[in-house]
């Protein structure tokens, strides 16, 4: 009897008992009704208004699990993705295997569809686990839609708790109720979906409610499990351009749920869906601060938030060590760097396998999955999905990015640029300045980085990225992409009349985009000095410059259009103290500060790096 029953918790889950029940515990647990107390005198209406109060957030917020839903919406998804995709990859499964029955476990999964928590449910309750409970926006609260996804295991949380101390309490009783019972859980660390394909900052809220959850009860171990999903072509694709073009977000509503299913078509290509390296969580407590099992309660504010701050990078550091690499992508960072996004097919298979020949030889982490395809099979199963098309002529067929899809297609390369992203920045600088020394070439990649790192939340700390420079470098002049003077250290880019230089520089346009983002950032921060600007109009300012600059250098759109990029970039910033925000809102920090732009000569033509100047210099008067 003892091993049945944990077989069918481990595929149902442990019991929750009724739906009615969890919600009386919660009501009746001391949190609550502190909360429903302060509730009852703030607002001064009776303690009876208050509980009613409380029990509809409960109502709210509670799933309804049934495994015959769970059941019936396995068949559906059966039926569903099988005429969405030509297949679903499942990798490194073996991850959730190693972890010991009896622990908890939180499933993190990057948010890039709204596909992404069916199909994380479906496979794990097709490999025989328990399917987490979910938490879903109260957007996703439908008539009909919304009940369902209750029943399946969502549980839904609304935007901010801000202004609802009661809503919070009921909300944190939840979710320790679930955790305490063993359930597992997933949610979605970045908040909502990214509209640009890079992992997005990370919230705080939610997983520093785990963290919170977990110290006040630790008697059972908790473990989280990093997933990324990757895609192939993405259904929300043109609604991403159409919103980073400056559109409002399309409200979800059933009737836009039937339209979009009513286009289903099997153009979507294969589904990748990769665990990362799990991350328990008492064992990055303990690292993170040895004596958090004996805090009181009223000691844990200051630590917890900065706990949550280092796993929340932790676990994003972590979705990007799993990423795949699809064809999509490597057209992705094949055609994208090209003038018109057009190239001889020749060029484009050797651009493909310098990519390629990157990964083999220097692979970004032991978790990532390469695309087992040779170029030319790239380029063939890009054309099937509709991406790529070729022109016949004469002295050679060419690819081009079919028009419709060249917004889109910068997605997918955003979800892979974080592997390649040192290379190209090697690239960038050898390009640009076509020579240069080893240990000048070392110190400006460590300038940089540190810009870099915590946007694509980079796993290298400096003493292994150096390592990686090295490696990279062996890799370049293996292929013809730089050439190497042993005796004097000096490196330098190809014959400007070789196949390989503007292969070199193909590459390192990559990356260019960004680190001109991050240049404008600190020109106008250098121009108009320390506690002069707020952080809200630093990043209205760079979003407004670098609109002209896509006028005259060709930035892409969609990564200027998206005023969470400069947001983001601000925010890590603060987060790594490199800028201090005062009691008023204005922005400080010291000239140390400005050190990567000692670097912007190195990395950006000359013509870019007068016109950021010049911007920035012309906004400051």
């Amino acid at each position: 009897r003892v091993h049945f029953r944990r077989q069918r918790q481990m595929a149902i889950g442990p019991d929750l008992s009724h739906r009615n029940t969890q919600i009386e515990m919660m009501l009746a647990s001391d949190r609550v009704r502190t909360a429903i107390a302060e509730e009852s005198a703030k607002l001064g209406i009776s303690a009876g208004e208050a509980y009613g109060k409380a029990n509809k957030f409960a109502l709210e917020i509670a799933s309804d699990y049934s495994y015959g839903t769970t059941r019936a919406l396995e068949l559906f998804l059966t039926w569903l993705l099988d005429n969405l995709y030509d297949g679903v990859e499942t990798h490194n499964f073996e991850a959730l295997a190693q972890i010991a029955p009896g622990q908890g476990i939180v499933y993190i999964p990057c948010h890039r569809s709204h596909i992404d928590y069916l199909l994380l449910s479906y496979l794990i309750h097709r490999n025989g686990l328990t399917p987490p409970h979910i938490a879903a926006g109260v957007n996703l609260n439908m008539p009909l839609i919304g009940s369902l996804l209750r029943r399946g295991g969502a549980f839904f949380l609304r935007r901010s708790f801000k202004g609802e101390p009661l809503y919070a309490a009921v909300f944190h009783e939840y979710l320790h109720l679930m955790l305490a019972r063993g359930f597992p859980i997933e949610y979605f660390i970045e908040g909502g979906r990214s509209r640009t394909g890079r992992t997005l900052t990370p919230k705080a809220g939610i997983l520093g409610m785990t963290i919170a959850s977990y110290v006040r009860s630790h008697g059972r171990p908790l473990v989280f499990v990093p997933v990324y999903v990757g895609y192939e072509r993405l259904i929300e694709g043109a609604t991403y351009v159409r919103e980073l073009a400056g559109r409002p977000k399309q409200r979800e509503s059933l009737w836009s749920l039937l339209t979009t299913v009513r286009k289903i078509r099997r153009v979507y290509g294969r589904v990748h869906v990769n665990f990362g390296d799990p991350l328990p969580l008492s064992g990055f407590l303990d690292h993170y601060r040895s004596d958090w099992r004996s805090m009181r309660d009223g000691e844990n504010g200051e630590w917890l938030h900065g706990a949550t701050r280092e796993a929340a990078i932790t676990l994003a550091t972590r979705i990007n060590d799993a990423a795949v690499i699809n064809p999509v992508s490597l057209i992705a960072l094949a055609l994208l760097a090209t003038p018109r996004c057009t190239a001889d097919l020749v060029g484009l298979r050797r651009m493909i396998g310098h990519f390629q020949a990157l990964d083999a030889a220097v692979p970004y982490s032991p978790q990532r999955i390469a695309c087992d395809l040779d170029p030319e099979q790239v380029i063939a199963h890009a054309e099937r999905l509709g991406i790529v098309e070729q022109i016949p002529h004469p002295f050679g067929n060419l690819a081009r990015v079919v028009d419709a899809q060249v917004q889109q297609l910068s997605y997918f390369r955003n979800n892979v640029l974080h592997l390649f992203a040192v290379p190209a920045l090697i690239a960038c600088l050898l390009g640009n300045h076509r020579s240069l020394e080893m240990q000048r070439l070392r110190d400006a990649v460590l300038g940089i980085y540190r810009l870099m790192r915590s946007e694509l939340f980079l796993r290298w700390s400096e003493d292994e990225l150096l390592l990686e420079v090295r490696r990279i470098v062996a890799v370049f002049a293996e292929r013809g992409l730089l050439r190497r003077d042993e005796g004097s250290g000096w490196l330098s880019a190809p014959e400007t009349n070789s196949l390989e230089y503007p292969e070199l520089l193909q590459i390192g346009e990559t990356l260019r985009p960004m680190l001109g983002r991050h240049f404008l950032v600190l020109s106008l921060l250098q121009q108009r000095g320390s506690g002069v600007l707020t952080r809200r109009v630093l990043e209205e300012d760079c979003q407004l410059l670098t609109q002209r600059l896509t006028l005259l250098h060709g930035y892409s759109a969609a990564e200027v259009a998206d005023k969470s990029v400069f947001a983001s970039f601000v925010a890590n910033l603060l987060d790594s103290e490199l800028l201090r925000e005062d009691a008023e809102g204005l922005l400080h920090f010291d000239e140390h500060l400005l050190g990567p732009l000692a670097y912007a000569e190195l990395v950006l033509p000359a013509d870019a790096r007068q016109a950021i100047r010049r911007i920035a210099v012309h906004q400051a008067t």
